[in-house]
C-alpha cells in the first residue's frame, strides 16, 4: 500500500510477461511481433547500422553479411512453424517510426534541459533505436564545454561532462528499460547535474549496494547483446565501472543511483568543476604506471580526497568488495607514493601522501591529517589534563586526530610510564595527572 504495508493485488495476464522479465526468466526483446510485416524494417537504419558499426569499432564481421544473415545473426528474426517472424528487438532497432508507433507504443525516448523551472529543451522521440541514440547524442554533446590542460607533454581534454560516461549510461538506460511499461526514457540536463532515468527497477538481484560487483544481468539480453555487437555498449558488461570511471578521474563525485526505486532507474551525474590537479595526479600515475587507474584505486582516492581519511572497512563498503581487496588496493597505492598507512593493525587508517597533498596544493592539510608523531601527542594530552583536570579515550581520538584502538594504546603508554592514573572502567574511564608525591613513591 501506500503507506508500505502489505496489500493483497490481483496479478493479471498482462503483467505475467513482465514479472518474468524482472527475474529474467523471459527475454522479452526476443519475443516475436506476430502483426510485424517485412517492409516495418527501414532499410535506412539497416545502413545506419552497418556505418555505426564502423565508426564506433563494433563486430566487423557483421558488415560482410547480407541483410538477411545481418538480421538473423542479430536476432532481428526468427523463424516459428518455417517462417521468419520479426522480434521486438528488432522492430526496435531497424523498424520503421509507424511500426513502432503501432506495435510498440511504450518505445519513447525524451531529451530535456531545464533552467532551474524553466523548461528550455522537451523533445520526444519515437524512432528506432539508433536514430534515437544519435539523436540524443548530437543534443547533448551539442552542450558540453571542454577546455584543455597541458600535463607533463600531453593537452589532456577537461569536458564538462565525460562523453563516454553519458553513452553508456543512456544506452544502459535504453536496453534495461522495461518495454511492458509505457513511459520515456528521459535525459535530462539540468543547471547542476545530467539525469538519465528509464521505466522498470533494477532486475531481481541488483541493487545499488552491488552495483559494481554484480555479474551483468540485462532485462533485455537479445537487445543488449545487439547493442554491443553494434559497439555502442561495453561488451564485458561493464558498463557501470566505465560511468564511474568517467566522473571520478576529474575529481567529480560518483555517479548517484539513490533516487531509483522499485519502477524506475535513476542515475544523477553532477557537473561540479573537474579538479584540475587530482587530473593531473592521476594521468601522471598512469604514465608512470602505463596503464589506465584501475576503478577501485580511483574510487579509493576519490574517497581520501574527499574524507580526507578512510578506514579499511569503509573503502570496502565504497568499493563493495572484502576488507582484504579493500587491503590490497590501498597497499598498492601506498607503493605506488599516493597514499600513506597511520597506525597499525586494527587500528589502521589511511590519507593521501605528502607528495599527493603537495600536488593538489593543500600542504597544510597533510599535516592536519597526518597527525603528530607520538611524543607530540602525549604532550598534547597532558596539556589537555592540566587544563580540564581529566581526559577519556574520545578526548584523545578528538584532540589527536588518531582512531579508537590508537587512543588506547596512547592512554596504556601514559599510565605505565607514571604520567596518569586511570579511574573507573571500560567506557566510564577517564585519566588524571599523578600527583607529585604518588609519582615519587
Amino acid at each position: 500500500m501506500a503507506d508500505g504495508t502489505p496489500e493483497c493485488v490481483p496479478f493479471y495476464p498482462h503483467e505475467f510477461v513482465q514479472r518474468e522479465s524482472h527475474l529474467g526468466l523471459t527475454d522479452y526483446s526476443a519475443l516475436p511481433v506476430h502483426d510485424a510485416k517485412p517492409e516495418d524494417l527501414d532499410p535506412l537504419e539497416r545502413q545506419r547500422l552497418r556505418q555505426l558499426i564502423e565508426r564506433y569499432g563494433g563486430d566487423r564481421s557483421l558488415l560482410a553479411l547480407s541483410d538477411d544473415e545481418l538480421d538473423g545473426a542479430l536476432g532481428f528474426v526468427k523463424t516459428e512453424g518455417g517462417e521468419r517472424v520479426i522480434t521486438v528487438a528488432g522492430l526496435l532497432i531497424i523498424g520503421t517510426e509507424n511500426a513502432l508507433r503501432e506495435k510498440l507504443p511504450s518505445h519513447e525516448v525524451a531529451f530535456q534541459v531545464l533552467d532551474g523551472t524553466k523548461v528550455k529543451v522537451n523533445d520526444f522521440y519515437r524512432a528506432p533505436f539508433l536514430k534515437s541514440f544519435e539523436r540524443i547524442r548530437e543534443q547533448f554533446e551539442a552542450r558540453v564545454e571542454e577546455d584543455e590542460v597541458q600535463i607533463g607533454l600531453f593537452r589532456v581534454p577537461v569536458p564538462s561532462y565525460d562523453k563516454r560516461s553519458f553513452r553508456e549510461a543512456f544506452v544502459n538506460a535504453m536496453i534495461h528499460r522495461d518495454f511492458a511499461h509505457l513511459g520515456a526514457v528521459h535525459v535530462r540536463l539540468e543547471s547542476d547535474a545530467l539525469i538519465i532515468s528509464n521505466p522498470g527497477g533494477f532486475v531481481e538481484g541488483v541493487t545499488i549496494s552491488n552495483l559494481l560487483i554484480v555479474e551483468p544481468k540485462p532485462r533485455n539480453p537479445l537487445l543488449a547483446d545487439a547493442i554491443k555487437r553494434i559497439g555502442l555498449a561495453e561488451r564485458t558488461g561493464r558498463g557501470v565501472d566505465l560511468i564511474y570511471q568517467g566522473m571520478l578521474r576529474y575529481g567529480r563525485p560518483a555517479p548517484d543511483y539513490s533516487r531509483s526505486d522499485q519502477t524506475t532507474v535513476v542515475v544523477r551525474l553532477s557537473s561540479a568543476s573537474a579538479d584540475i590537479n587530482f587530473l593531473r595526479m592521476i594521468v601522471e600515475a598512469e604514465e608512470q604506471s602505463g596503464a589506465a587507474m584501475p576503478i577501485d584505486s580511483l574510487i579509493a582516492l576519490a574517497r581520501l580526497r574527499a574524507e580526507r581519511r578512510i578506514s579499511i572497512n569503509e573503502l570496502a563498503t565504497a568499493m563493495q568488495k572484502s576488507d582484504s581487496e579493500a587491503r590490497s588496493v590501498l597497499e598498492r597505492l601506498t607503493e605506488a607514493g599516493l597514499v600513506e598507512a597511520h597506525g597499525v593493525t586494527k587500528g589502521r587508517t589511511y590519507t593521501l601522501s605528502a607528495k599527493v597533498y603537495r600536488g593538489l596544493g593543500k600542504e597544510t592539510d597533510y599535516v592536519r591529517q597526518a597527525g603528530f608523531d607520538p611524543l607530540q601527542q602525549e604532550q598534547m594530552v597532558i596539556q589537555y589534563v592540566r587544563k580540564h583536570k581529566k581526559i577519556k579515550r574520545g578526548d584523545v581520538i578528538d584532540l589527536c586526530r588518531i582512531g579508537e584502538f590508537q587512543a588506547s594504546r596512547l592512554l596504556k603508554r601514559l599510565v605505565k610510564t607514571g604520567k596518569l592514573l586511570r579511574h573507573g572502567e571500560k567506557r566510564g574511564a577517564h585519566y588524571e595527572l599523578v600527583k607529585q608525591n604518588e609519582h615519587n613513591k
